[in-house]
């Protein structure tokens, strides 16, 4: 949450030339509603369908740069799916997340204490994220502009 992932897909995306594609925004477009408002009228578990769907269908129709929201990995198809394709992993830590989100009540996983629960989230998930990614990418204290560039080395990606 607040790493840069719709930021940072775009730019590489338009480094290579191709397509990008956000999961959450596919969801808000099929849906009619925001991510929070699902939440928040049917659940956490709801969603998850929701998302898993989204993501399996982008997967297959799209080709290009496809960011995926965080909680996507917990799903162990999802994960199976992720496989067999170059997944970057965009880290950064709790002071970070501070500063970009504020860590607020919009975000509904953070509704109450958020850097508390911003830092089990992240002790969840963290072993998942490493586990399909190909690449790790530290995003702290760096311009998207040079995450993109760092996405484009570690994965030994040309630009357009």
């Amino acid at each position: 949450m607040g790493v840069g992932k719709s930021t940072v897909g775009a730019l590489v995306a338009e480094r290579l030339g191709c397509a990008y594609r956000d999961t959450d925004d596919d969801i808000v477009a099929a849906e009619g509603r925001t991510i929070a408002d699902i939440f928040v009228d049917e659940g956490e578990s709801a969603f998850r369908a929701i998302e898993k769907r989204a993501v399996r269908e982008a997967l297959a129709g799209h080709d290009g740069v496809l960011a995926l929201g965080g909680g996507s990995i917990l799903d162990e198809d999802t994960r199976a799916l992720l496989a067999g394709h170059q997944v970057v992993y965009l880290s950064m830590d709790v002071e970070e997340a501070v500063q970009r989100t504020g860590l607020n009540a919009a975000r509904p996983l953070l509704a109450v204490n958020p850097r508390r629960q911003w830092r089990e989230l992240m002790e969840a998930r963290r072993h998942l994220y490493t586990e399909v990614a190909r690449a790790v990418v530290a995003t702290d204290g760096r311009t998207p502009q040079e995450v993109a560039q760092e996405v484009l080395d570690a994965l030994e990606l040309k630009e357009a």
